[in-house]
């Protein structure tokens, strides 16, 4: 919530949007307001200019409340937006200095109302925030938001174009094993391949009455070649890095043509490097099976229609787990735990059925608790758009009685990176910070959190406002 007595401290940026509207309801507010709606949710301004050097001032409104009835009416015709998702609570009159302005508050609008489009065409009028403002989203984008709003999840679709040849056998040999040990004499145990495909949802009938793979199966247990047919963009990689490296020394990605390529060999190759060096000891079961959800969740949250892929970096310092697609629910949700809204649904009831991700909506939760026992850096979690990417970040915090371990070392890289993105998180969720005020947050001493702001600077992601003790730092329009 803005603090409106100190209204001038505030900038536009990916939240904050300002308009003068002397002259009536802003044509350019919808495009913002879709922005908002299909982004992170933001504060649209009416009465609020923007001066020379950036800093808010006021106007007196003639005629607030005939602002806000027209606005009220053009958000509920569907040919000027395709969906009002504001409470009564969300638009008001704030007086700032005695001049009258206009707060709408735009939320994010949940996964079924995006995209949420204005001007009748969902094509031309959806739109997307960054750093720089409002823009047309993408066709690549639009189809993403699409894709998401679907009531099925994405991988229960039948792939009626293909047949069962697409599978890799042995994945689908060593999947029985691991259930077998698992769930002894369950009742699947003596059916067929075929259709042992079936109750596991790998496979399905399609309309012409044959048997077909349902994309989580080809995903799971398909050639790599083959996913390629239904997603283009399709690429898994797993980079290992030596301490203070920046060339990988081992890899393992999904186009090498050595392997299946699938998701489910993919898991069991990644977890075995990332667990290799631990001990087997009580203290570190709950960190094994931690990274063992944290993969799972990576594999079934990915869009596997978007761009970049997945990528797992192992740094002597940490763990970086990247996945494309964003967040189905809100981030404060998925950290309290207890909602789970997977992507890939079927994907995740076939890692449970090995006792693996089992748990819905306690995955986040549960990586913030152990890290948290064990005294490590708190995990970041970031949602990054265009091209849409969730990313979570896992660093080791040194310990003193386990020599060195590869997952002992809390090298600089790590730190460096974590650091960053609080600094820009802290500068997201408020007007502007001091030095004092940002390296309280991050725990740092202030000769380090300078180092880090002036890199950013320098790389004009933040810029910094007047000099001394009084100087400002805040994320750059």
């Amino acid at each position: 919530m803005l603090d409106f007595t100190h209204l001038e401290e505030y900038r536009e940026n990916n939240r904050i949007e300002a308009k003068k509207a002397l002259g009536g309801l802003p044509h350019s507010i919808w495009e913002t307001y879709s922005a908002f709606a299909n982004t992170l949710g933001g504060i649209i301004l009416l009465g609020v200019v923007e001066r020379q050097d950036t800093t808010f001032d006021t106007v007196d409104l003639p005629d607030p409340e005939g602002l806000m009835q027209e606005f009220w009416r053009l958000v509920n015709d569907p040919n000027k937006a395709s969906a009002n998702i504001l409470t009564s609570e969300d638009v008001y009159m704030q007086k700032v200095n005695g001049n009258r302005i206009v707060v709408i508050h735009v939320p994010r609008a949940d996964r079924f109302h995006r995209p949420v489009y204005v001007e009748g065409n969902p094509l031309t009028g959806t739109y997307l925030r960054n750093g720089e403002g409002d823009y047309r989203c993408t066709r690549e984008e639009y189809l993403a938001m699409v894709r998401d709003a679907d009531s099925m999840a994405q991988d229960m679709y039948v792939l009626e174009n293909m047949d069962l040849s697409v599978f890799h056998k042995k994945s689908i040999q060593d999947y029985r094993k691991r259930m077998q040990a698992i769930r002894p004499q369950h009742t699947w145990e003596m059916l067929d391949d075929e259709t042992f495909l079936v109750r596991l949802g790998a496979v399905a009938l399609g309309k012409d009455g044959q048997r077909h793979p349902t994309s989580a199966g080809l995903l799971m247990f398909g050639n790599e070649y083959e996913i390629l047919r239904e997603f283009p963009h399709y690429f898994l990689d797993y980079q290992e890095y030596d301490e203070d490296s920046e060339q990988w020394v081992y890899r393992i990605v999904s186009s090498s043509g050595d392997w299946s390529g699938n998701v489910y060999d993919f898991f069991w190759q990644v977890y075995d490097r990332l667990i290799e060096d631990m001990e087997v000891t009580a203290h570190q079961e709950a960190v094994r099976q931690t990274l063992r959800e944290a993969l799972v969740n990576c594999l079934v949250n990915a869009d596997y229609y978007g761009r970049q892929g997945i990528v797992v970096i192992n740094r002597q310092d940490g763990i970086t787990m990247s996945n494309p697609g964003r967040f189905r629910i809100e981030m404060d949700a998925a950290k309290s735990g207890g909602i789970s809204d997977p992507r890939n649904a079927m994907l995740l009831r076939m890692f449970s059925l090995l006792g693996i991700g089992a748990r819905a909506g306690s995955g986040i939760p549960n990586i913030l608790s152990v890290w948290n026992q064990q005294g490590w850096h708190e995990p970041v979690i970031t949602e990054s758009f265009g091209p849409d990417r969730i990313t979570l970040s896992l660093s080791w915090k040194k310990s003193k009685n386990r020599g060195e371990s590869r997952h002992s070392k809390t090298t600089y890289a790590m730190r460096h990176a974590i650091y960053r993105l609080k600094i820009i998180e802290y500068l997201t969720d408020h007007t502007g910070g001091k030095t004092a005020e940002i390296a309280e947050n991050l725990q740092l001493k202030q000769s380090q959190t300078r180092k880090y702001l002036k890199e950013l600077i320098q790389e004009e992601i933040v810029v910094a406002e007047g000099n001394g003790r009084s100087q400002i730092y805040r994320l750059k329009r």
